[in-house]
């Protein structure tokens, strides 16, 4: 996993008001999305994309790995369902199918989003896909880069910056939430984006709003999502205080964000946590898994996943999948599992269910 790096940008003047490691080339994870989602917004536009278009998806693109909108290959889903997802839960197969869409395939439009960082000034970074899944050591960024590509945003597309403060979207019924908890937790965040592979660790960019006013944080490399978030707070906590000393005096009558309710806290805890490539998703909150199998490969686990998808989840929406290794007679298995079951009960009857169908199910309680 990658050393942890930061750089916090006030994002009124273009500098950078503190660092440690922000020129440090790291894996961007699904940090990767941000450079996608400007390219769909360019595309909207200049006209080459409509927000009601349809994009189709293909066997590829829905055969990422979760998270994702879990759509299957030749159906379509709008440029509008495409950026929410990637925004609130960092859909991979919606990164995939726009970046097929966009330039034909992933590849490509993995170089479109490198030549468009360079012109945006992000000195250190190459992309190769649009989801930011690892690719060996070739997709990279720094602290630094991201933390202009989150001010490229709110420059350049300030109306569609908006939805970066989702905290959750509709899709095909089902209300899908997102796991961006600073939002919740602090306030005065209003966005941007999370990301995680084992690769890369814990990142996110978050933009605060100060006395009207902006900082923009990139932290890269967290070991654990709440250790990231933790440090993130603190150095929004840091540098707001120079900020707000900055600040012209009319910016002092602009009220300041209300307190956060209980309910929303609850949300914030509630909210699943990302998960990324390469590595073992980490555990939901949830008490109550149902596990289908333990494979020898991790890639064995994840194609057995994808093919049970559809049946778990027309059973429990909020079902999440998960990998998770164990040892066993000092060999690695991988199990197959999906989390998100409120209690015993609900975890029994979908294995109930998942036997009739010929799989094998067992229902596990979270240690």
């Amino acid at each position: 996993m990658a050393k942890t790096s930061w750089a916090v940008l006030d994002a009124d003047r273009g500098v950078f008001v503190g660092e440690d490691g922000g020129r440090r080339v790291q894996p961007p994870a699904s940090l990767a999305k941000m450079m996608t989602i400007y390219l769909v917004f360019e595309a909207i536009r200049d006209g080459r994309l409509h927000w009601n278009d349809r994009i189709v998806v293909s066997r590829n693109a829905s055969r990422k790995i979760p998270t994702k909108l879990w759509v299957k290959p030749g159906s379509s889903i709008t440029v509008r369902e495409a950026v929410n997802g990637m925004i609130v839960v960092s859909a991979n197969d919606a990164a995939a199918a726009i970046g097929e869409h966009l330039a034909g395939s992933e590849a490509a439009f993995g170089r479109l989003m490198t030549r468009k960082g360079k012109r945006l000034g992000l000195k250190h970074t190459v992309f190769t896909n649009p989801s930011g899944l690892t690719d060996g050591r070739r997709q990279t960024t720094t602290a630094r880069d991201m933390a202009l590509l989150g001010l490229a945003l709110q420059r350049d597309f300030p109306k569609e910056y908006r939805l970066f403060s989702q905290r959750s979207f509709v899709f095909r019924g089902k209300r899908r939430r997102g796991h961006n908890n600073l939002m919740y937790r602090y306030d005065g965040v209003d966005g941007i984006k999370t990301g995680y592979t084992s690769a890369a660790g814990f990142n996110l960019v978050s933009s605060l709003n100060v006395n009207g006013g902006h900082l923009i944080g990139a932290v890269l490399g967290g070991k654990t999502a709440r250790q990231r978030d933790n440090r993130m707070a603190a150095l929004l906590d840091r540098f707001r205080k120079t900020k707000a000393k900055a600040s012209p005096p009319i910016a002092a009558r602009v009220p300041l964000p209300t307190p956060r309710s209980a309910v929303e806290l609850a949300m914030a805890e509630e909210a699943p946590i990302e998960q990324g490539d390469g590595g073992f998703a980490v555990p939901a909150f949830s008490a109550w898994s149902i596990q289908i199998a333990a494979l020898p490969t991790e890639g064995a686990a994840r194609a057995l996943l994808d093919r049970a998808s559809g049946l778990v989840r027309s059973l429990h929406a909020d079902a999440v999948a998960q990998v998770e290794p164990t040892r066993r007679g000092g060999k690695t298995l991988y199990r197959a599992r999906f989390e998100g079951f409120a209690d015993s009960e609900a975890a029994a009857w979908a294995c109930s269910v998942l036997k009739q169908r010929k799989l094998d199910c067992i229902t596990v309680e979270a240690p």
